[in-house]
Protein backbone atom coordinates (compact mmCIF):
# COMPACT_ATOMS: atom_id res chain seq x y z
CA UNK A 1 0.00 0.00 0.00
CA UNK A 2 2.79 2.24 1.07
CA UNK A 3 4.86 1.79 -1.96
CA UNK A 4 1.78 1.86 -4.56
CA UNK A 5 0.94 5.26 -2.84
CA UNK A 6 4.69 6.40 -3.20
CA UNK A 7 4.81 5.27 -6.83
CA UNK A 8 1.25 7.02 -7.50
CA UNK A 9 3.10 10.57 -5.74
CA UNK A 10 5.94 10.21 -8.04
CA UNK A 11 3.96 10.03 -11.15
CA UNK A 12 1.92 12.54 -10.35
CA UNK A 13 4.63 14.92 -9.37
CA UNK A 14 6.34 14.00 -12.25
CA UNK A 15 3.53 14.95 -14.37
CA UNK A 16 3.05 18.09 -13.02
CA UNK A 17 6.27 19.47 -12.89
CA UNK A 18 6.89 18.35 -16.71
CA UNK A 19 3.91 20.15 -17.67
CA UNK A 20 4.28 23.01 -15.11
CA UNK A 21 8.63 23.57 -14.45
CA UNK A 22 8.49 26.68 -12.50
CA UNK A 23 12.31 26.87 -13.96
CA UNK A 24 11.21 27.01 -17.48
CA UNK A 25 8.81 29.27 -16.75
CA UNK A 26 10.52 31.78 -14.84
CA UNK A 27 11.77 33.87 -18.05
CA UNK A 28 7.63 33.60 -19.04
CA UNK A 29 7.45 35.45 -15.61
CA UNK A 30 10.09 37.86 -16.14
CA UNK A 31 9.09 38.57 -19.81
CA UNK A 32 5.46 39.61 -18.54
CA UNK A 33 6.20 41.95 -16.08
CA UNK A 34 9.33 43.78 -17.32
CA UNK A 35 9.30 47.38 -15.56
CA UNK A 36 7.24 46.42 -12.42
CA UNK A 37 8.85 47.28 -9.34
CA UNK A 38 9.87 44.38 -6.53
CA UNK A 39 6.47 44.37 -4.98
CA UNK A 40 4.48 44.41 -7.98
CA UNK A 41 6.26 41.21 -9.28
CA UNK A 42 5.25 39.31 -5.80
CA UNK A 43 1.78 40.70 -5.79
CA UNK A 44 1.81 39.11 -9.39
CA UNK A 45 3.22 36.03 -8.45
CA UNK A 46 1.10 35.52 -5.64
CA UNK A 47 -2.12 35.88 -7.17
CA UNK A 48 -1.70 34.22 -10.05
CA UNK A 49 -0.32 31.12 -7.90
CA UNK A 50 -3.25 31.39 -5.88
CA UNK A 51 -5.43 31.91 -8.79
CA UNK A 52 -3.84 29.07 -10.34
CA UNK A 53 -4.57 26.78 -7.94
CA UNK A 54 -7.83 27.45 -6.93
CA UNK A 55 -8.43 27.28 -10.86
CA UNK A 56 -7.01 23.29 -10.80
CA UNK A 57 -8.22 22.29 -7.47
CA UNK A 58 -12.19 23.21 -8.64
CA UNK A 59 -11.15 20.86 -11.74
CA UNK A 60 -9.95 17.64 -9.84
CA UNK A 61 -13.07 17.94 -7.79
CA UNK A 62 -15.73 18.50 -10.09
CA UNK A 63 -14.33 19.20 -13.51
CA UNK A 64 -16.17 16.09 -14.83
CA UNK A 65 -19.22 18.33 -13.92
CA UNK A 66 -18.01 21.70 -15.23
CA UNK A 67 -17.71 20.12 -19.00
CA UNK A 68 -20.19 18.14 -18.88
CA UNK A 69 -22.81 21.11 -17.10
CA UNK A 70 -21.39 23.72 -20.01
CA UNK A 71 -20.78 20.92 -22.72
CA UNK A 72 -17.23 21.39 -22.90
CA UNK A 73 -15.35 19.06 -24.64
CA UNK A 74 -11.35 17.94 -24.21
CA UNK A 75 -10.24 18.74 -27.87
CA UNK A 76 -12.11 22.24 -27.90
CA UNK A 77 -10.18 22.93 -24.60
CA UNK A 78 -6.98 21.79 -26.07
CA UNK A 79 -7.85 24.26 -29.80
CA UNK A 80 -9.05 27.36 -27.40
CA UNK A 81 -5.94 27.01 -25.06
CA UNK A 82 -3.63 26.41 -27.60
CA UNK A 83 -4.96 29.47 -29.43
CA UNK A 84 -3.99 31.68 -26.07
CA UNK A 85 -0.89 30.20 -25.60
CA UNK A 86 0.25 31.04 -29.06
CA UNK A 87 -0.75 34.53 -29.16
CA UNK A 88 1.08 34.98 -25.58
CA UNK A 89 4.11 33.22 -27.15
CA UNK A 90 3.88 35.53 -30.24
CA UNK A 91 3.98 38.80 -28.48
CA UNK A 92 6.95 37.85 -26.14
CA UNK A 93 8.49 36.89 -29.78
CA UNK A 94 8.04 40.07 -30.73
CA UNK A 95 8.22 41.71 -27.94
CA UNK A 96 4.81 43.57 -28.17
CA UNK A 97 3.43 45.33 -25.04
CA UNK A 98 -0.26 44.73 -24.45
CA UNK A 99 -1.47 48.19 -22.64
CA UNK A 100 -4.44 48.42 -20.87
CA UNK A 101 -6.01 51.52 -20.31
CA UNK A 102 -8.31 53.31 -17.79
CA UNK A 103 -7.22 50.78 -14.79
CA UNK A 104 -4.99 51.19 -11.91
CA UNK A 105 -1.78 49.09 -11.47
CA UNK A 106 -3.07 47.11 -9.03
CA UNK A 107 -5.78 46.18 -11.89
CA UNK A 108 -3.35 45.91 -14.24
CA UNK A 109 -1.09 43.70 -12.19
CA UNK A 110 -4.37 41.24 -11.69
CA UNK A 111 -5.14 41.18 -15.04
CA UNK A 112 -1.77 40.15 -15.52
CA UNK A 113 -1.62 37.50 -12.84
CA UNK A 114 -5.17 36.03 -13.93
CA UNK A 115 -4.55 36.09 -17.78
CA UNK A 116 -1.78 34.89 -19.03
CA UNK A 117 -0.06 33.63 -16.28
CA UNK A 118 -2.83 31.56 -14.26
CA UNK A 119 -4.28 30.79 -16.78
CA UNK A 120 -3.54 29.64 -19.47
CA UNK A 121 0.32 29.14 -18.25
CA UNK A 122 0.05 27.67 -15.14
CA UNK A 123 -3.52 26.21 -15.20
CA UNK A 124 -3.77 25.49 -18.95
CA UNK A 125 -5.35 22.48 -20.50
CA UNK A 126 -2.19 20.56 -20.06
CA UNK A 127 -2.54 21.10 -16.18
CA UNK A 128 -5.93 20.25 -15.96
CA UNK A 129 -6.32 17.57 -18.23
CA UNK A 130 -3.20 16.06 -15.93
CA UNK A 131 -4.68 16.71 -12.71
CA UNK A 132 -8.36 15.47 -13.76
CA UNK A 133 -6.38 12.23 -15.30
CA UNK A 134 -4.81 11.71 -11.91
CA UNK A 135 -8.05 11.21 -10.07
CA UNK A 136 -9.98 9.40 -12.41
CA UNK A 137 -11.99 6.79 -10.54
CA UNK A 138 -9.43 7.56 -7.70
CA UNK A 139 -9.90 7.88 -3.90
CA UNK A 140 -10.02 10.79 -1.45
CA UNK A 141 -6.77 9.73 -0.33
CA UNK A 142 -5.52 9.66 -3.47
CA UNK A 143 -7.59 12.91 -4.72
CA UNK A 144 -5.98 14.31 -1.17
CA UNK A 145 -2.20 13.57 -2.73
CA UNK A 146 -2.75 15.51 -5.72
CA UNK A 147 -4.35 18.57 -3.94
CA UNK A 148 -1.06 18.50 -2.19
CA UNK A 149 1.78 17.84 -4.57
CA UNK A 150 -0.09 20.81 -6.92
CA UNK A 151 0.02 22.60 -4.13
CA UNK A 152 3.80 22.17 -3.68
CA UNK A 153 4.38 22.45 -7.80
CA UNK A 154 2.43 25.95 -6.90
CA UNK A 155 4.26 26.94 -4.36
CA UNK A 156 7.85 26.32 -6.10
CA UNK A 157 6.39 28.39 -8.71
CA UNK A 158 5.91 30.98 -6.88
CA UNK A 159 9.43 30.68 -4.82
CA UNK A 160 10.55 31.01 -8.56
CA UNK A 161 8.78 33.89 -9.38
CA UNK A 162 9.87 35.68 -6.38
CA UNK A 163 13.51 35.15 -6.69
CA UNK A 164 13.47 36.59 -10.32
CA UNK A 165 15.48 39.90 -9.32
CA UNK A 166 18.18 37.30 -8.26
CA UNK A 167 18.00 35.61 -11.56
CA UNK A 168 18.84 38.31 -13.42
CA UNK A 169 21.70 39.59 -11.15
CA UNK A 170 23.05 36.23 -11.90
CA UNK A 171 22.62 35.97 -15.24
CA UNK A 172 22.32 39.52 -16.80
CA UNK A 173 18.66 41.16 -18.32
CA UNK A 174 20.03 40.79 -22.18
CA UNK A 175 20.47 36.91 -21.42
CA UNK A 176 17.08 36.57 -19.51
CA UNK A 177 15.59 38.86 -22.58
CA UNK A 178 16.96 36.17 -24.88
CA UNK A 179 15.83 33.53 -22.94
CA UNK A 180 12.09 35.23 -22.71
CA UNK A 181 12.64 35.45 -26.32
CA UNK A 182 13.06 31.82 -27.00
CA UNK A 183 10.45 30.94 -24.25
CA UNK A 184 8.11 32.93 -26.24
CA UNK A 185 8.63 30.61 -29.15
CA UNK A 186 8.71 27.57 -27.06
CA UNK A 187 5.04 28.92 -26.43
CA UNK A 188 4.18 29.37 -29.45
CA UNK A 189 5.02 26.16 -30.55
CA UNK A 190 3.23 24.44 -27.47
CA UNK A 191 0.18 26.64 -28.78
CA UNK A 192 0.63 25.52 -31.89
CA UNK A 193 0.67 21.58 -30.59
CA UNK A 194 -2.04 21.73 -29.03
CA UNK A 195 -3.90 23.21 -31.36
CA UNK A 196 -3.06 20.33 -33.70
CA UNK A 197 -3.52 17.70 -30.69
CA UNK A 198 -7.19 19.15 -30.50
CA UNK A 199 -8.20 18.91 -34.00
CA UNK A 200 -6.79 15.56 -33.93
CA UNK A 201 -8.67 14.42 -31.31
CA UNK A 202 -11.74 16.51 -32.16
CA UNK A 203 -11.77 14.56 -35.81
CA UNK A 204 -10.11 11.24 -34.66
CA UNK A 205 -7.35 11.69 -37.02
CA UNK A 206 -4.04 10.00 -36.06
Amino acid sequence: MTNSLLFFSLSVFTGFFAIMNPIANTPIFLGLVEGKDKLAKKRIAKYATITAFIIVVAFIIIGKYIFQLFGITIPAFKITGGIIIFYVGFEMLVSKKSEIHGQSRIAQDEDIATSPLAIPILAGPGTIVTAMNSVTDASYLHIGIVVAIFGLMVYLTYLAFTLSDYIIKIFGMNLITVVAKIMGLILAIMGTGMIIEGIKLAFNLQ
